[in-house]
């Protein structure tokens, strides 16, 4: 009985997944059992992993690892594979050089690059949050993503004032500065057309309040509260920075040193 080493490099698009398996040889030339796209569902990872053992045959046992890139799909298709009691890493693209030292952008290249570096290393490993940080990294980004709308709507009413005429030489989105906006001399429309933009604006900046308040709510939990504190002390972080920091790091003793 033998226990062999299975190596299946994932290369995972949203509308369909290659898979490469490989079992690496140390004084011979690696094996590829199979290198074949699929549609994009997990269950079709866990059928491939199946039918793999079936054609290596039950007399050996295996010691079977998927991987793929950090990207869009997220840490979902990692959970799905970890539920199933399939071994999965997520491998951070960045650290991952072909043997040239160039990234060659073909699927089933790819598979196959993603299965050698799982098989002989050459890379690191992305760090999986749990489902609570997971859930506040999402909150964390939608709010960002709030923030960028108010920063387009800002542009946008700028430009308007701008093509009319109307310039403030000062700070700008300050109390003077919108008390200034109210007061531009307009004709009809063009003072409904401002109107509706800054209706929008305070729409969007109410909203940003409102969820800058959760987010000290959430930062305040236990599982948060003292590490937000302590990274409070540093210049420049604040609460949304501090908690932004600990979700995405997770354990910040996985770190032997700083540099």
């Amino acid at each position: 009985l033998m226990n062999r080493i299975i190596k299946i490099g994932m290369d995972v698009h949203s509308t369909n997944y290659t898979l490469c398996a490989m079992e690496p040889v140390l004084d011979g030339e690696d094996r590829i059992f199979a290198n074949i796209k699929v549609t994009p569902d997990y269950k079709n990872v866990i059928q491939f992993i199946d039918k793999l053992k079936n054609k290596l045959g039950a007399s050996d046992t295996y010691s079977i690892e998927c991987g793929y890139e950090a990207g869009c799909l997220g840490y979902s298709l990692y959970h799905q594979l970890a539920d199933a009691g399939v071994k999965c890493t997520i491998l951070a693209p960045t650290t991952m050089l072909t043997s040239q030292g160039k990234r060659i952008k073909t699927d089933k290249r790819d598979a196959l690059m993603i299965a050698q570096c799982l098989s002989y290393g050459g890379y690191n490993a992305v760090h999986v949050p749990d489902e609570k940080d997971d859930a506040i990294k999402e909150y964390l980004r939608m709010r960002d993503d709030h923030k960028l709308v108010l920063k387009k709507i800002k542009q946008q009413i700028n430009a308007f004032c701008l093509r009319h005429g109307h310039f403030y030489d000062g700070h700008k989105w300050t109390i003077k500065h919108r008390e200034w906006l109210k007061t531009l001399n307009l004709s009809n429309l063009y003072r409904e057309t401002l109107d509706e933009y800054m209706a929008t604006y305070e729409e969007q900046e109410s909203k940003i309040e409102r969820l800058d308040r959760r987010i000290e709510e959430l930062a305040s939990d236990s599982a948060y509260k003292e590490k937000v504190k302590k990274l409070g002390c540093f210049l420049g972080i604040k609460t949304h920075t501090a908690l932004s920091l600990i979700v995405e790091t997770g354990d910040f003793k996985r770190f032997a040193k700083g540099n």
